[in-house]
Protein backbone atom coordinates (compact mmCIF):
# COMPACT_ATOMS: atom_id res chain seq x y z
CA UNK A 1 0.00 0.00 0.00
CA UNK A 2 1.06 3.31 -0.70
CA UNK A 3 -0.84 4.59 2.43
CA UNK A 4 -2.78 3.33 5.25
CA UNK A 5 -4.57 5.76 7.65
CA UNK A 6 -5.76 4.77 10.67
CA UNK A 7 -8.28 7.07 13.07
CA UNK A 8 -6.81 10.35 11.45
CA UNK A 9 -8.02 13.33 13.07
CA UNK A 10 -6.88 17.17 13.01
CA UNK A 11 -8.47 19.96 14.82
CA UNK A 12 -7.35 23.62 14.53
CA UNK A 13 -8.02 26.02 17.30
CA UNK A 14 -11.12 28.87 16.76
CA UNK A 15 -10.20 31.76 17.47
CA UNK A 16 -13.47 33.46 17.24
CA UNK A 17 -14.40 31.93 20.30
CA UNK A 18 -11.27 32.60 22.27
CA UNK A 19 -11.41 33.67 26.20
CA UNK A 20 -9.34 36.62 26.63
CA UNK A 21 -7.22 34.01 28.82
CA UNK A 22 -6.30 30.67 27.94
CA UNK A 23 -6.60 29.00 25.01
CA UNK A 24 -9.03 28.98 22.10
CA UNK A 25 -11.39 25.98 21.86
CA UNK A 26 -10.84 23.23 18.67
CA UNK A 27 -12.88 22.58 15.96
CA UNK A 28 -12.33 19.31 14.91
CA UNK A 29 -12.25 18.81 10.98
CA UNK A 30 -11.16 15.16 10.55
CA UNK A 31 -13.22 13.03 12.64
CA UNK A 32 -11.36 10.09 12.48
CA UNK A 33 -10.51 8.78 8.71
CA UNK A 34 -9.39 5.41 7.64
CA UNK A 35 -8.84 4.21 4.57
CA UNK A 36 -6.09 2.61 2.15
CA UNK A 37 -4.75 4.15 -0.90
CA UNK A 38 -2.77 1.31 -3.52
CA UNK A 39 0.15 1.77 -4.95
CA UNK A 40 -0.60 3.02 -8.42
CA UNK A 41 -4.23 4.17 -7.97
CA UNK A 42 -5.81 7.76 -8.51
CA UNK A 43 -7.74 8.58 -5.91
CA UNK A 44 -10.47 11.47 -5.80
CA UNK A 45 -11.00 13.36 -2.67
CA UNK A 46 -14.41 14.82 -3.31
CA UNK A 47 -16.72 17.13 -1.39
CA UNK A 48 -18.43 20.23 -0.62
CA UNK A 49 -16.58 23.59 0.70
CA UNK A 50 -15.69 23.10 4.23
CA UNK A 51 -15.93 19.14 4.16
CA UNK A 52 -12.18 18.79 4.95
CA UNK A 53 -11.00 17.40 1.73
CA UNK A 54 -8.19 19.86 1.32
CA UNK A 55 -7.64 19.74 4.92
CA UNK A 56 -6.60 15.85 4.50
CA UNK A 57 -4.52 16.09 1.45
CA UNK A 58 -2.17 17.74 3.20
CA UNK A 59 -2.07 16.05 6.11
CA UNK A 60 -1.44 13.07 3.77
CA UNK A 61 1.81 15.24 3.18
CA UNK A 62 2.38 15.92 7.21
CA UNK A 63 1.83 19.73 5.97
CA UNK A 64 -0.63 19.68 8.28
CA UNK A 65 -0.24 18.00 11.99
CA UNK A 66 -2.63 15.57 12.87
CA UNK A 67 -4.18 15.94 16.02
CA UNK A 68 -4.12 12.05 16.46
CA UNK A 69 -4.01 8.68 14.59
CA UNK A 70 -1.42 7.05 12.33
CA UNK A 71 -0.91 8.12 8.35
CA UNK A 72 1.32 4.97 6.93
CA UNK A 73 3.19 6.03 3.50
CA UNK A 74 4.72 3.19 1.94
CA UNK A 75 5.20 1.51 5.36
CA UNK A 76 6.50 3.98 7.29
CA UNK A 77 4.31 6.10 9.54
CA UNK A 78 5.39 9.45 8.69
CA UNK A 79 3.42 10.79 11.92
CA UNK A 80 5.92 9.67 14.75
CA UNK A 81 9.31 10.33 12.17
CA UNK A 82 11.59 12.89 12.80
CA UNK A 83 11.87 16.61 10.42
CA UNK A 84 14.68 15.24 9.27
CA UNK A 85 14.02 12.04 8.12
CA UNK A 86 10.58 14.02 6.88
CA UNK A 87 12.51 16.03 5.16
CA UNK A 88 14.38 13.60 2.97
CA UNK A 89 11.30 11.46 2.71
CA UNK A 90 9.48 14.63 1.00
CA UNK A 91 11.32 13.68 -2.44
CA UNK A 92 8.88 10.84 -2.23
CA UNK A 93 5.73 12.64 -2.44
CA UNK A 94 5.40 16.09 -3.83
CA UNK A 95 1.87 18.38 -4.22
CA UNK A 96 0.61 20.56 -7.19
CA UNK A 97 -1.36 23.91 -5.81
CA UNK A 98 -4.75 24.95 -6.94
CA UNK A 99 -3.70 28.31 -8.02
CA UNK A 100 -0.45 28.43 -9.93
CA UNK A 101 0.41 32.06 -9.73
CA UNK A 102 0.30 32.37 -6.03
CA UNK A 103 2.34 29.23 -5.73
CA UNK A 104 4.95 30.17 -8.32
CA UNK A 105 7.64 32.59 -7.26
CA UNK A 106 7.15 35.81 -9.82
CA UNK A 107 10.28 36.47 -9.02
CA UNK A 108 12.19 33.02 -10.37
CA UNK A 109 12.35 31.85 -14.36
CA UNK A 110 10.37 28.71 -14.52
CA UNK A 111 13.93 27.26 -14.26
CA UNK A 112 14.69 28.29 -11.37
CA UNK A 113 11.54 27.60 -10.08
CA UNK A 114 11.29 23.58 -11.63
CA UNK A 115 15.12 23.36 -10.17
CA UNK A 116 14.64 24.65 -6.60
CA UNK A 117 13.46 21.25 -5.16
CA UNK A 118 15.96 19.38 -7.03
CA UNK A 119 18.79 21.84 -5.60
CA UNK A 120 17.66 21.03 -1.82
CA UNK A 121 17.58 17.73 -2.19
CA UNK A 122 21.30 17.67 -3.58
CA UNK A 123 20.32 17.00 -7.14
CA UNK A 124 23.19 17.58 -9.68
CA UNK A 125 22.40 17.90 -13.56
CA UNK A 126 20.17 20.48 -13.28
CA UNK A 127 19.88 21.75 -16.60
CA UNK A 128 19.08 18.27 -17.64
CA UNK A 129 16.53 17.59 -15.41
CA UNK A 130 14.73 21.17 -15.66
CA UNK A 131 14.62 20.21 -20.02
CA UNK A 132 13.00 16.91 -19.23
CA UNK A 133 10.72 17.82 -17.41
CA UNK A 134 9.43 20.70 -19.27
CA UNK A 135 9.52 17.79 -22.36
CA UNK A 136 7.27 15.83 -20.29
CA UNK A 137 4.44 18.56 -19.40
CA UNK A 138 4.72 19.67 -23.23
CA UNK A 139 6.14 22.89 -22.36
CA UNK A 140 8.91 24.15 -24.82
CA UNK A 141 12.50 24.54 -23.37
CA UNK A 142 12.69 27.98 -23.99
CA UNK A 143 10.14 28.65 -21.43
CA UNK A 144 12.94 28.16 -18.46
CA UNK A 145 13.90 31.65 -19.67
CA UNK A 146 10.24 33.18 -19.03
CA UNK A 147 8.51 34.39 -15.80
CA UNK A 148 5.15 32.99 -14.42
CA UNK A 149 3.43 36.19 -15.60
CA UNK A 150 4.51 35.80 -19.10
CA UNK A 151 2.37 32.12 -19.29
CA UNK A 152 -1.04 31.39 -19.43
CA UNK A 153 -2.81 29.75 -16.74
CA UNK A 154 -2.74 26.10 -18.26
CA UNK A 155 1.18 26.60 -18.95
CA UNK A 156 1.73 27.71 -15.00
CA UNK A 157 -0.29 24.98 -14.31
CA UNK A 158 2.13 22.54 -16.53
CA UNK A 159 5.23 24.24 -14.53
CA UNK A 160 3.58 23.46 -11.54
CA UNK A 161 3.63 19.46 -12.63
CA UNK A 162 6.79 20.03 -14.04
CA UNK A 163 7.96 21.30 -10.50
CA UNK A 164 6.27 18.52 -8.44
CA UNK A 165 7.47 15.47 -10.97
CA UNK A 166 11.15 16.43 -11.35
CA UNK A 167 11.58 14.82 -8.26
CA UNK A 168 10.08 11.30 -9.70
CA UNK A 169 8.01 11.03 -6.41
CA UNK A 170 6.12 7.80 -5.73
CA UNK A 171 2.82 9.93 -4.64
CA UNK A 172 1.73 13.14 -5.96
CA UNK A 173 -1.51 15.00 -4.52
CA UNK A 174 -3.45 17.48 -6.78
CA UNK A 175 -5.27 20.08 -4.53
CA UNK A 176 -8.20 21.73 -7.28
CA UNK A 177 -6.00 22.20 -10.17
CA UNK A 178 -8.21 22.40 -12.94
CA UNK A 179 -10.84 24.32 -10.80
CA UNK A 180 -9.33 27.92 -12.32
CA UNK A 181 -8.60 26.85 -16.11
CA UNK A 182 -10.98 26.61 -18.78
CA UNK A 183 -12.53 23.84 -20.37
CA UNK A 184 -10.12 23.38 -22.94
CA UNK A 185 -6.87 23.69 -20.37
CA UNK A 186 -8.84 21.17 -18.34
CA UNK A 187 -8.96 18.59 -20.82
CA UNK A 188 -5.13 19.26 -21.92
CA UNK A 189 -4.54 19.10 -18.11
CA UNK A 190 -6.41 16.09 -17.42
CA UNK A 191 -4.57 14.14 -20.33
CA UNK A 192 -1.09 14.95 -19.33
CA UNK A 193 -2.33 13.86 -16.00
CA UNK A 194 -3.18 10.70 -17.57
CA UNK A 195 -0.46 9.67 -19.11
CA UNK A 196 1.90 10.80 -16.31
CA UNK A 197 0.38 8.34 -14.15
CA UNK A 198 0.90 6.18 -16.62
CA UNK A 199 4.31 6.38 -17.64
CA UNK A 200 5.98 7.35 -14.06
CA UNK A 201 3.86 4.73 -12.22
CA UNK A 202 2.67 7.47 -10.21
CA UNK A 203 0.10 7.06 -7.43
CA UNK A 204 -1.94 10.33 -7.19
CA UNK A 205 -4.76 11.86 -4.93
CA UNK A 206 -6.77 14.33 -6.70
CA UNK A 207 -8.64 16.46 -4.71
CA UNK A 208 -12.05 18.29 -6.43
CA UNK A 209 -15.78 19.10 -5.78
CA UNK A 210 -16.00 18.37 -9.44
CA UNK A 211 -17.46 14.58 -9.76
CA UNK A 212 -17.51 15.10 -13.30
CA UNK A 213 -13.46 15.49 -13.55
CA UNK A 214 -13.29 12.88 -10.70
CA UNK A 215 -15.07 10.15 -12.80
CA UNK A 216 -13.07 10.83 -16.03
CA UNK A 217 -9.60 10.61 -14.04
CA UNK A 218 -9.66 8.56 -11.10
CA UNK A 219 -10.01 4.93 -10.44
CA UNK A 220 -11.11 5.05 -6.48
CA UNK A 221 -13.57 8.01 -4.75
CA UNK A 222 -13.74 8.93 -1.47
CA UNK A 223 -16.93 11.40 -0.27
CA UNK A 224 -16.16 13.76 2.75
CA UNK A 225 -18.80 15.19 4.45
CA UNK A 226 -18.41 17.72 7.57
CA UNK A 227 -14.90 15.68 7.98
CA UNK A 228 -16.48 11.99 7.93
CA UNK A 229 -16.06 9.29 5.01
CA UNK A 230 -20.23 9.11 3.92
CA UNK A 231 -18.27 6.59 0.79
CA UNK A 232 -15.59 4.92 -0.61
CA UNK A 233 -15.20 2.73 -3.43
CA UNK A 234 -14.36 2.26 -7.34
CA UNK A 235 -15.42 4.72 -9.14
CA UNK A 236 -18.00 3.01 -11.50
CA UNK A 237 -19.42 1.59 -8.30
CA UNK A 238 -20.04 5.05 -6.79
CA UNK A 239 -21.57 6.84 -10.21
CA UNK A 240 -23.63 3.23 -11.10
CA UNK A 241 -25.34 2.86 -7.42
CA UNK A 242 -24.08 5.85 -5.03
CA UNK A 243 -25.16 4.53 -1.31
CA UNK A 244 -24.83 7.74 0.60
CA UNK A 245 -27.91 9.98 0.55
CA UNK A 246 -24.93 12.88 0.25
CA UNK A 247 -23.02 11.27 -2.69
CA UNK A 248 -26.26 11.15 -4.62
CA UNK A 249 -27.18 14.50 -4.02
CA UNK A 250 -23.82 15.65 -5.34
CA UNK A 251 -24.35 13.25 -8.28
CA UNK A 252 -27.84 14.86 -8.48
CA UNK A 253 -26.09 18.48 -8.77
CA UNK A 254 -23.99 17.63 -11.60
CA UNK A 255 -25.10 19.60 -14.69
CA UNK A 256 -25.66 17.33 -17.57
CA UNK A 257 -25.78 18.32 -21.32
CA UNK A 258 -28.87 16.36 -21.50
CA UNK A 259 -31.03 16.45 -17.93
CA UNK A 260 -33.32 13.48 -19.22
CA UNK A 261 -30.72 11.13 -19.87
CA UNK A 262 -28.37 9.12 -17.10
CA UNK A 263 -24.52 9.14 -17.31
CA UNK A 264 -22.95 7.45 -19.91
Amino acid sequence: MMYEIRDLRLSFPDMTKKPLLGPAPRIEVLKGLSFDLPKGAVLGIVGGSGSGKSTLGRAMLRLLEPSDGSILFDGTDITQTSEDTLREMRQRFQMIFQDPMSSLNPRRRVGGIIAGPLKLHGMDNLTARVNEALDMVGLPRSFAERYPHELSGGQRQRVGIARAIALRPDFILADEIVSGLDVSSQAQVLNLLEELVRELGLTLAFVSHDLSVIRRLCTRVLVLHHGVIVEEGTTAALFDNPKAAYTQELLAAIPLPDPDQPWA
